[in-house]
């Protein structure tokens, strides 16, 4: 279908959209018109193509007219896959990507497209060597252990090129959510934040990763100093990831927002990461998340003292779904810590709260089993690889091997 010319927007020449307007672009005619503009627009920063469907053919065109654009900044192509093939995106995919490689990209957001491992593959050589982009939107993408371990050794060949070249990585942002990641890209995901130490934002929710992934990316993104929002929601850390997170927290101390709601940190985990919080390292939190977590009044007697003491800035607070009774006494007592700063309204309604039961006991049961890591997070530093980490390596070069083999 070719679009007449109301069909798309242009703002002051810089910026180029078709954002939702349903379209399936299938050939080169079908969007020659936009890219007969595209090629006029000399200060073209922002290309916007979400909501529409792009095939092989007006993808490979699209991509021609962008390689010129040597002002863009932005590619904002979330959700342009729906109906198409998996044979499709791959090709369609990387012509886009081609044509990135060619111009100083700041931004790339390719959200919502499900286009699983096989679109991770036409990413791997604009994400190893592009030298400017700072922001990768990647969210429910179903890329799975192969196609994060691709992304990850992309970002990890990426931040090897910068410091091969005696530069900074551009990097700042991820988010990568809703991708099934689990625990098996844990390891490869967190070397390459630990090697792109400029990262500031690190979203990864829903995404199935346990206790032992959690503890293993938390690990990565200490050498991240400058984080400044950390978003892990909906996945597993139990008493493992809480203490595991708790010997990060003083790695960042202009952490503003984190985000661990549906987490399962447990009675002892969430004592573990209120306690380092009122150690007083992190006095720029403005926002903490950590509802539905069977956190229970010990630990957020802890939290108010925390707040009275260091988190002044605190002006959002949630945690309901928690196992203490709402008009229990340390309510009352996180309210007046949060007066002290003229942020009493900062905690949210503590409508759904569950009650404590026998699960306490099968918690201690478990954290019985579970190996001591804080000591072993806080003397972690940068050395040689083990035979296993050099193993573990091996066997993630081959996964990614075999899949940018494989043609669907």
């Amino acid at each position: 279908m070719v679009a007449p010319i109301n069909e798309y927007t242009l703002e002051d020449n810089t910026v180029f959209s078709i954002v939702g307007k349903g379209l399936k672009l299938n050939t080169a005619a079908d969007v020659q018109e936009f890219v007969d503009t595209i090629r006029q627009m000399d200060n073209l920063q922002v290309i916007k193509l979400s909501g529409n469907t792009i095939g092989v053919e007006a993808g490979q065109a699209l991509g021609d007219a962008l390689k010129t654009k040597t002002h863009l900044k932005q590619a904002l192509l979330s959700d342009i896959f729906t109906g198409r093939l998996l044979s499709e995106i791959p090709l369609a995919l990387k012509a886009l990507c081609d044509a990135f490689e060619q111009v100083d990209l700041l931004e790339l957001d390719l959200s919502d497209n499900a286009f699983g491992p096989a679109g991770a593959q036409p990413l791997i050589d604009f994400l190893s060597n592009t030298k400017t982009l700072q922001t990768l939107r990647l969210n429910n993408n179903g890329l799975g252990l192969g196609g994060g371990a691709m992304i990850a050794q992309a970002l990890q060949a990426n931040a090897d090129n910068a410091k091969e070249e005696n530069r900074p990585s551009s990097l700042r942002t991820i988010i990568c959510g809703r991708n099934r990641l689990e625990d098996g890209s844990s390891k490869a995901l967190a070397r390459a934040f630990s090697s792109h130490g400029t990262l500031e934002v690190v979203r990864m929710p829903q995404n199935g990763i346990r206790p032992d992934g959690i503890r293993t990316i938390v690990e990565g993104l200490r050498d991240c100093k400058n984080l400044r929002h950390l978003d892990l929601q909906d996945n597993t850390f139990t008493v493992k990831g809480s203490k595991a997170l708790a010997a990060a927290l003083p790695s960042w101390p202009n952490l503003e927002i984190l985000n661990v709601s549906d987490c399962l940190l447990s009675k002892k985990g969430g004592a573990y990461v209120f306690s380092a919080l009122e150690r007083g390292e992190n006095k720029q939190l403005k926002e903490l998340l950590a509802q539905y977590n069977e956190i229970r009044a010990d630990a957020v007697e802890i939290l108010a003292s925390a707040i009275k003491s260091h988190l002044n800035l605190l002006e959002k607070l949630e945690l309901n779904g928690n196992m203490f009774e709402e008009d229990h006494q340390v309510v009352e007592i996180l309210r007046d810590a949060l007066a002290t700063w003229d942020h009493e309204h900062a905690l949210d309604d503590l409508d759904e709260m569950e009650d404590v039961d026998s699960e306490e006991e099968s918690e201690e049961e478990e954290e019985e089993e579970e190996p001591e890591l804080v000591k072993e997070a806080e003397e972690a530093e940068a050395k040689e690889p083990t035979k296993d980490e050099k193993l573990d390596t091996k066997a993630e070069d081959e996964l990614v091997e075999k899949l940018a083999e494989t043609h669907i």
